[in-house]
This record gives C-alpha cells, structure tokens and sequence, in this order.
C-alpha cells in the first residue's frame, strides 16, 4: 500500500509539474479541404489508385536498374552529405537531453597574486595585503528545476529538429533515386535513337544508291542523285548529336553513383532499349501522398519546432530556477587545501529573473508566435505543391501515352506508304520526288517515336518522383 501510495503521489508530482509548461502544446496541422480525395488526372487505363511501391523502379523488371539505384543510394556524395547532418542533428537533441540531469564542473588549479577578499581580512586585522598562492579544488553541480518547461520545451524543439533533418534526408533519397533512373533512362533511349537513326540512314543510303545506279542507266538526272545524297547527310548529321547525348546522359548517372568521369559504367552504351513497365502504375490517393512526401514530413516537423520554441521564449518570462552545491578546497597553502581548513563548500537554490524589464522576452514571444504562423502557412504551402506535382506529372504521362499511341498509328501507315512507293517508283509508276518525300516522311516518324519512347519514361519517372518513394532503408520496406 505504502509503495502504491508513493507512485501516486509522484504520478500527481509530475502531472503537475507539465501543467506548468508554459506555450502551445503541438497538434499536427489540418490539411486543406479535399487533400485526401482521390487524384484528379487519374488515368485508369494505364494507372490504379493501388497504393505505390517504395522501391518502384523495380516495377521496370530491370536488374541493371535495380544495381545502379542500390549503388547509388550508398554511394552518393550528396546523401553522405545528408546523413551526415542528420548525424549532427542528433547530437544535437543528446545535448538537449542532457539538460534534464545536473551539469557538473571540476575545477584545480593555483594563481599566485593577491585575492580582495583575503586583502580586506588582513586589512580589517591590521596587516598590509600580501602577495600569496591561492590552491583551490572545487567540484560544483548544477540542477534546473523545470518548472516552467523551458528544458521540456527545448528538448521538443530539437526532436523535431531532428525528425526535419531526416526528412530531409530521406527527400535527397527520393531524388538520388529519380535521378538514377532518369539518367539510365536516357542512357538507353538515346541507345535506341541512335539505332533508329542507324538503321534510317541504311534506308536512305540504300535508296540513295538506287538513283545513282538509275542516273547512270539513265532513268533519273544528277538533280535527284543530289537530293537522295543530301537526306542521306542530313540523316547521318543526327547520329554525332546524340552519342554526345548519350555520353552527356552517362556522366550524369557517373555522377549519380558517386564516381569520377574515369570511372563511369560504359558499357551501358551498349544499352538500346528504354526500361518499360508491364503493369499498371499504383498511384494511391491524396492521403496516402501526403504520408508518403518527406517534403510534407518536414514541413510538419519544422511546424512542430516552431510550436516549441513559442514554449521556450515563454519560459524566459518567468524565473529561472536552479539547484547549485559545490564541494572542494581552497587554501593558501598547498598542504591545506584538503584539510579541514581549506575545506569549502555549499549548496542552496539560484533564481534568475529579467523581471521588471520584460520587453526582450516578450519580444522573443512575438517572435516564436510569427515563426509558427510562417511554418503553418510553409506546410499549407508544401502540402499543395506536392498535390500540384502530382497531378501535373499525371496529367503530362497522360498526354505522352496517347502522343506515343498516336505516332505509332503513323509510324505503321508510313511504313506500310513507303513499302508501296518503293514499289512503284522502281516500277517507273511514282516520280523520284514522291519517294523523296515518303522517305522523308518515313525518317521523321521513326525519330519522333524514338524521341517519344524517351519522353514516356522520363514522364514515368517523373510520375514516380512526386508520389515520393525511394526513402525507405532495406529494413523500413
């Protein structure tokens, strides 16, 4: 009964020192109105409302994808960066804790010269100040009583000053990862440019070759030998552009990966083939979104710090209350110092207070107050930019598919024209020019589905980037 009557009485101790925690206690902000519905460019043909994966780039069924973006997220030079100062925000809270038990002090040591105190003794007694040694060894300890939750509330701002910074963190995650994708994605479809492009300069050189054999028979003049032969430079003029492209795309996922130009994986260029998914995309909703976005998590944390600080300039209004013993010597001698007559010590309370004159405080007050309004307005703001990504990288995915559907339709039909002026410009039915023409027609297409293949899957990553995936560790999936 004795022990349960204790831990009632400590119970009511401690709930009575919290209702002296001056400031705002923190609740997580409301989101604006219709933030959880589903999203509005949804495209149900190619994308379901099924919650995303965190390491979606295994959606491509792309082992090389899936080693470099592993590669990347441990080596990355920028994320070392980020750890790092997630590392120092949580020393930062240990200091912040460590206000909650006494600060202790040694301190040794001896000064030759005259002391005041000891010159007003011996002055008092009839004797002349002296030059002596002073020898002191005191150990002193200091206790906060936080009965305003000024520590508290210190302790609170540097919580969420650290969940910020790994936030943070976990933001330049999502990016290394997108950015790993995207480099690799651009590396391989500009593999397959470069074969398209290839393979149309075969087309034209070959028809090139026929209207030179037919000027030489002659069936057609100098005039059409000098058209076919500028399609074809104009065609072999593309093929420079985009391995430097390529090469350009390489450096940038050597980069990414943490890696000198030296070091960069080549023989990715052998890589003709952009990664594709075979499933539909899981986009999840609005609700799911705003969990998912470390943007939004650090937002709502510097919020939560901002909160705490209000707390903390509010304790400065009221007296700051300690608990401070010392134990040592002091002696001027040093065969003294740890005798009897040395010996010193103390202990007793410490109160400090800016009272009267409290138009500093308040003014810090003011200023926690307007730093927690701009965080609210800052997470409103983070909130609906990343609902705005989304639907913008939605919308634009969309628009590329039926771009792509669209070219296909024509690259089909302008394949299918070409068969036939072939056909009849060798059987003297379609003039030199038509086929010129088809054949321009025909290279231009082909470019343009290769350019949009490119397109699609860097709108895919895009799409994947604002849904903010990619942060979590091996352990946390």
């Amino acid at each position: 009964m004795r022990s349960r009557g204790a831990t009632a009485v400590g119970a009511v101790m401690v709930a009575s020192l919290a209702a002296c925690r001056v400031g705002p206690n923190y609740h997580a902000p409301a989101l604006p109105t219709g933030t959880e519905a589903p999203l509005e460019s949804l495209n149900t043909a190619v994308e379901t409302p099924a919650p995303p994966p965190d390491a979606w780039w295994r959606l491509y069924n792309d082992s090389r994808l899936d080693a470099l973006v592993e590669q990347a997220l441990q080596a990355n030079r920028t994320l070392a960066a980020a750890d790092a100062n997630f590392a120092a925000a949580r020393a930062v809270l240990s200091a912040a804790h460590a206000s909650r038990y006494p600060s202790t002090e040694a301190v040794a040591g001896g000064l030759y010269g005259r002391d005041a105190v000891t010159d007003e003794i011996l002055e008092i007694g009839g004797h002349a100040p002296q030059t002596i040694w002073l020898y002191e060894d005191i150990f002193q300890a200091a206790y906060e009583v936080d009965l305003f939750g000024r520590v508290h509330r210190m302790i609170e701002v540097a919580n969420a000053n650290s969940d910020a910074v790994a936030a943070a963190r976990d933001g330049v995650r999502v990016v290394v990862a997108a950015e790993t994708a995207r480099a690799y994605a651009a590396i391989c479809a500009l593999g397959e440019q470069l074969a398209v492009a290839r393979h149309s300069l075969d087309v034209v050189s070959h028809e090139a070759d026929i209207t030179e054999k037919r000027r030489e028979a002659g069936a057609d003049s100098a005039y059409d030998v000098a058209r076919a032969q500028a399609l074809v430079a104009q065609v072999q003029s593309s093929i420079p552009q985009l391995k430097g492209q390529r090469r350009a795309a390489l450096f940038e996922l050597t980069a990414v990966l943490g890696r000198t130009p030296a070091e960069a994986p080549n023989d990715l260029e052998a890589c003709v083939t952009p990664p594709r998914l075979t499933a539909l995309i899981p986009v999840g909703d609005g609700s799911a979104l705003i969990k998912r976005r470390p943007d939004v998590r650090q937002a709502e944390r510097r919020l939560a710090a901002a909160t705490a600080e209000i707390g903390v300039a509010t304790a400065d209004l009221y007296p700051t209350i300690r608990l401070v013993g010392l134990y040592g010597g002091a002696a001027s001698q040093l065969s003294e110092l740890n005798t009897n007559i040395g010996r010193t010590w103390g202990v007793g309370p410490s109160i400090s207070w800016t009272f009267p004159n409290m138009a500093a405080p308040r003014a810090r007050v003011r200023q926690a107050k307007a730093a927690q309004a701009a965080a609210l307005a800052s997470f409103d703001s983070v909130v609906l930019i990343a609902l705005k990504e989304t639907e913008q990288a939605l919308a634009v995915y969309s628009a590329a598919l039926d771009n792509r559907q669209s070219l296909a339709d024509a690259q089909q039909k302008i394949h299918e024209a070409f068969g036939m002026a072939h056909d009849q410009f060798l059987a003297g039915a379609l003039s030199n020019l038509d086929l010129l023409t088809t054949e321009q027609s025909l290279v231009a297409v082909d470019a343009q589905v290769a350019s949009s293949d490119a397109t699609l899957v860097q709108d895919q990553i895009a799409v994947f980037k604002s849904l903010g995936g990619g942060w979590r560790s091996e352990s946390q999936q």
